[in-house]
């Protein structure tokens, strides 16, 4: 059974940084890209970033781009976003996800981040 367990989310003011991690079990880690969704309240849920299996291909939402970073530990089957310079839009709830049809609805509990002074 998948088990993505997102934390690392909290309260920080503007221009300040946060670090998510999200521990993985239940499936071949290293097999898969990952990626990072969020959902901002009265927003729908949306793409921040995925990192391929060897975490030599990364992608980015124009939004994040350039203030987030996403990467993984193949070894520790968790992968991570880094995130600079925060605005009050990030402000949202953010979820890891296996990218793949076969754990399509497969999704953790999430961990909000607060962006606000």
């Amino acid at each position: 059974q998948v088990q993505l367990v997102e934390s690392g989310g909290g309260l920080v003011q503007p221009g300040g940084s946060l670090r998510l991690s999200c521990a993985t079990s239940g499936f071949t880690f290293s097999t898969y890209t990952m990626s990072w969704y969020r959902r901002g309240p009265g927003k729908e849920r949306e793409l921040v970033a995925f990192i391929s299996r060897g975490g030599d291909i990364t992608n980015y939402a124009d939004s994040v781009k350039g203030r987030f970073t996403i990467s993984r530990d193949n070894a520790e089957n968790t992968v991570y976003l880094q995130m600079n310079s925060l605005k009050p839009e990030d402000t949202a709830v953010y979820y890891c996800k296996v990218e793949s049809f076969m754990f399509r609805n497969d999704w953790g509990q999430g961990t909000q981040v607060t962006v606000s002074s």
